[in-house]
C-alpha cells in the first residue's frame, strides 16, 4: 500500500517558461480562455511575473461573484446560491492549479520569492469568503429548507454549510480577524516547513571513492550513482542522495553496513538542525493549530480535523490503528528473529539495527522463496508497466489511452494521453504522466488536476485533465527504467487516484473526483494496487525488456508466495506514524515542547520496537506539518485499507475482470464522487460494511485482542 499525498492544488513541474517578469507586450495566459486542446495551459506562455497579477485578477473576478450572490434580492434557493458559487473564481482556478504545481516540484528563487506572496494572499481571500455573513446567511436560508432538494443538492448545502462553520461563519467579528491571523500564520509556516525540507533533502549526499564499497548494489543503482557524480562535476566517483530510487536500493541492498548506517541517520535526521531546523517550525505550527481550535470551539486540533470525516473522532480511528498495530508488531519481532538467525548462520557478528532491516529482509526473501528483486524488475520496464495500468482501465472500464505527442507539457518528461471511451469514441479525460525524480520535485508520488470535472448550465459535461506524479529510478545508458516492486505498486496506486478523478460523473464541481471525505479517497487508489501483481494481468504487461520475453510463471508463483513478507516492517512504521500524528493532535500547547523527546515518548508508550521507527519521523513528516492536508488523518490509509482489501475480495471471488464487478465499482464508487456519503456509496458496490479483518489477512498478520488506544499525556 502506499502513501501518496493528492494534491487538491496541482502538483508538477513547469519548465520551458520564460523566467523573466512579464514583458509589455506579453499577455497574460491566465486570463482568457486557454487555446489548446482540452484546455490544457498554454505551458510555453506562462511567465513567473504573470502569477501574482493573475491572482490578483482572479480575486477580484470572484469577489464580484460573490457580490452579485449576495446582493441578489431574491429568496435564497439552491439556483441562485449553491449554483453560482459552485461556477464562481475561474480565474483564480486556472492560476492557483499551475502556481501550486510548480510551487511543489521547481522551488526556484524565482518562484520562492513568488510564493511569499501568493500562499498568504491566497489564503487570506479564501478566509474572505468563508467569513462573508451575508454569504453565510443566504447559505444558512437554503440549508434550513434543503429537505426538498435532490439528494447530491442536498448534500451539498450541507457541506457547504458545515464547511463555512468549520471555518470560523459563526464567529464574532473580532474571533473572525484572529482565526484570519491564525490561518495565514500557519500558511507560512507550512511554506517555510516544505522549504527546509526540500532544502535538507538535497543538502544530504554520501561520496563513495572506492568501488568495492558498492558491494551488492544492482547495476542500475550504480549507474545512476556515477551519473549523479558526473553532473557535480565529480566523475569516477559515485553519489547517493536521499531521493528514494538512490536511498532505498542501498539500504536493500549494499553490503557495506557502514554505508546503509550513514544513509539511513542521514535520511532519520533531515530537519532536526542547522540551517534547515524544522523543529521549531513544528512548535509554531502546534501552537497556531491550539489556537484555532480553541477559536472554532473544539477540544484540539485533532478533534476538529476528524470530526469531518467518516471516523468522526481521534478515538475511532485509534481504535482501528491498535487492531492492527498489536499483530504488526507481533510479525516485527517475528521477522527480526529471522533476520537475526540468518545474520548469525552468515556469521556477520551483529545484532540487527534498523539500518539492517531493509537489506536482511532482501536477504530473508531470497533465501526462503529464491526472489530476488533484481531479476523480477527485469520484466517491469516503465513503459511495459503504464501498458499493465492502461489494459486494466480498458478492461475494467471501457476507457482507452492514446498519446497526445504535441499537446502542451510543463516538462519534456511528460506524456500526455487522450482518454476516451473505448467504445464511442468520445472524450472523457485528459492524463499526464510524470514519473521521474528530479532534485527540484519534492519527494513522493502524487495524483492531481489541472482541471476538474462538473456539468455546464447546459448539462455539457466539463472534462478533466488529470495527472500522476512520480519519483521513479530513471534509466541508466541503454537500459530503461526497471521499476521495483514498491514503484510498480505505486504506479497503480497513484492511477487509481486518476481514475478517480478522471471518469467522475459527479454534476457539481465541489464533489467531482477526489472531493470526498479524506478517509473515503484512498479507496480508489488502492484498490488498483491488487491488480498489479495478479498473475492474469501480469502475463499481458510483464515483458523482459531486453528479450521481450513474457514474464515466467515460475516467478509469479514466487512474488504471490512472497507477497505478505516483511509486513509487519511496512505495516508497524504506518500505524506507528499514524498513531504518532493522532498524539500532536491531541496537544493543547501554547509553548514550545521537546518535540523529538515527545516523538520518543509515544514510541515508547507504544512499545515501538527498536529495530525500526516511524515511516515518517516529525521533522519530514510532510503529510502532517506541510499543509493542514493529512493532519490527524494519516490513518486514512489504512481506514481506507479496510475498505479496499474487503472489496477487492469481491472481484478475486467473481474474477478480477468481471464485467458487473467492475460496473458496479465503476458507478458507485468511480463516477459519484462526493455526491453520496461514502460509506452508502461503498454498502452499495459491496453489499456490507467493512471489518478490519480483510485488512488483516491482506497484510498476513494475525487477528489479535482488541487493545485500546495509547493514551499520551
Amino acid at each position: 500500500m502506499k502513501h501518496c499525498i493528492i494534491a487538491f492544488c496541482a502538483a508538477a513541474l513547469l519548465v520551458g517558461c520564460n523566467s523573466k517578469k512579464t514583458s509589455d507586450m506579453h499577455e497574460n495566459p491566465f486570463l482568457s480562455a486557454y487555446d489548446t486542446p482540452y484546455e490544457i495551459p498554454p505551458f510555453d506562455k506562462i511567465e513567473v511575473g504573470d502569477y501574482l497579477p493573475a491572482l490578483e485578477a482572479g480575486i477580484e473576478q470572484q469577489k464580484a461573484e460573490i457580490d452579485s450572490i449576495v446582493n441578489n434580492p431574491d429568496e435564497p434557493t439552491f439556483e441562485n446560491t449553491i449554483m453560482p458559487m459552485e461556477r464562481s473564481g475561474e480565474i483564480l482556478d486556472k492560476v492557483a492549479a499551475v502556481f501550486f504545481a510548480l510551487e511543489e516540484s521547481n522551488s526556484t528563487d524565482e518562484l520562492v520569492e513568488v510564493s511569499e506572496k501568493f500562499t498568504p494572499r491566497y489564503s487570506q481571500f479564501n478566509d474572505e469568503i468563508s467569513m462573508n455573513d451575508a454569504l453565510f446567511q443566504r447559505i444558512k436560508a437554503v440549508y434550513d429548507k434543503r429537505d426538498n432538494l435532490a439528494p447530491d443538492q442536498k448534500r451539498a448545502v450541507e457541506e457547504y454549510y458545515k464547511n463555512f462553520t468549520r471555518n470560523g461563519a459563526l464567529l464574532s467579528p473580532e474571533k473572525k480577524e484572529e482565526l484570519k491571523a491564525v490561518n495565514t500564520e500557519l500558511a507560512n509556516l507550512y511554506l517555510a516547513f516544505n522549504k527546509n525540507l526540500l532544502k535538507a533533502n538535497n543538502a544530504f549526499s554520501i561520496v563513495v571513492e572506492d568501488s568495492t564499497r558498492l558491494a551488492g548494489l544492482p547495476e542500475s543503482s550504480i549507474g545512476q550513482a556515477a551519473q549523479v557524480a558526473k553532473d557535480r562535476g565529480l566523475e569516477g566517483k559515485w553519489v547517493f542522495t536521499l531521493h528514494a530510487p538512490s536511498r532505498l536500493p542501498l539500504l536493500q541492498y549494499a553490503e557495506d553496513r557502514d554505508l546503509r548506517e550513514q544513509m539511513y541517520k542521514g535520511y532519520t535526521t533531515q530537519g532536526t538542525e542547522g540551517e534547515y531546523n524544522n523543529l521549531p517550525i513544528i512548535n509554531k505550527i502546534l501552537q497556531a493549530r491550539t489556537k484555532k481550535a480553541q477559536l472554532l470551539g473544539f477540544e484540539n486540533f485533532g478533534a476538529y480535523m476528524t470530526d469531518n470525516v467518516m471516523a468522526k473522532t481521534i478515538s475511532a480511528a485509534e481504535n482501528l490503528l491498535m487492531q492492527i498495530w498489536t499483530p504488526a508488531v507481533a510479525r516485527v519481532h517475528e521477522e527480526v528473529a529471522e533476520m537475526q538467525a540468518l545474520a548469525d548462520e552468515q556469521g556477520a557478528g551483529i545484532k540487527i539495527e534498523p539500518w539492517d532491516y531493509y537489506y536482511y529482509a532482501e536477504q530473508v526473501r531470497k533465501k526462503k522463496f529464491d526472489l530476488d528483486e533484481n531479476e523480477v524488475r527485469q520484466y517491469f520496464a516503465l513503459d511495459s508497466v503504464r501498458n499493465g495500468i492502461f489494459t486494466m482501465a480498458e478492461k475494467l472500464y471501457g476507457v482507452k489511452f492514446t498519446e497526445m505527442p504535441d499537446a502542451p507539457k510543463y516538462y519534456p518528461e511528460v506524456t500526455v494521453y487522450d482518454v476516451t471511451d473505448a467504445a464511442t469514441g468520445d472524450h472523457i479525460a485528459v492524463f499526464m504522466t510524470d514519473y521521474f525524480t528530479r532534485e527540484s520535485k519534492r519527494q513522493g508520488a502524487w495524483m492531481s488536476e489541472f482541471k476538474g470535472s462538473w456539468q455546464n448550465e447546459n448539462g455539457t459535461s466539463s472534462r478533466p485533465i488529470v495527472y500522476n506524479i512520480g519519483n521513479f529510478s530513471g534509466p541508466t545508458g541503454d537500459v530503461p527504467a526497471l521499476l521495483t516492486i514498491d514503484e510498480v505498486e505505486t504506479m497503480f496506486h497513484e492511477f487509481g487516484h486518476g481514475l478517480h478523478g478522471m471518469l467522475s460523473k459527479a454534476r457539481l464541481k465541489s464533489q467531482a473526483g477526489t472531493n470526498v471525505d479524506r478517509d473515503f479517497v484512498e479507496l480508489p487508489s488502492q484498490i488498483h494496487e491488487h491488480w498489479a501483481f495478479e498473475p492474469e494481468l501480469l502475463r499481458i504487461y510483464a515483458h523482459h525488456w531486453k528479450t521481450g520475453e513474457v514474464i515466467p510463471d515460475e516467478l509469479i508463483k514466487k512474488l504471490e508466495a512472497s507477497a505478505t513478507h516483511n509486513q509487519g516492517f511496512t505495516t508497524a512504521e504506518l500505524a506507528g506514524a499514524a498513531l504518532l500524528d493522532l498524539q500532536y493532535g491531541k496537544l493543547n500547547t501554547e509553548k514550545d515542547i521537546d518535540v523529538l523527546g515527545f516523538e520518543k515518548s509515544v514510541a515508547d508508550k507504544l512499545g515501538m520496537p527498536a529495530e525500526l521507527t516511524f515511516r515518517y519521523r516529525s521533522p519530514y513528516f510532510k503529510h502532517i506539518f506541510g499543509s493542514d492536508g493529512y493532519a490527524s488523518g494519516y490513518y486514512t490509509y489504512l481506514w481506507a485499507e479496510v475498505l479496499d482489501a474487503d472489496g477487492f475480495e469481491l472481484f478475486k471471488e467473481k474474477g478480477i475482470f468481471d464485467p458487473a464487478t467492475a460496473k458496479a465499482f465503476k458507478e458507485n464508487v468511480l463516477e459519484k464522487g462526493g455526491s453520496v456519503d461514502p460509506m452508502e456509496l461503498y454498502v452499495n458496490f459491496r453489499g456490507h460494511e467493512p471489518s478490519v479483518d480483510a485488512l488483516l489477512r491482506n497484510r498476513g498478520l494475525k487477528k489479535s485482542a482488541h487493545i485500546a488506544g495509547p493514551k499520551i499525556d
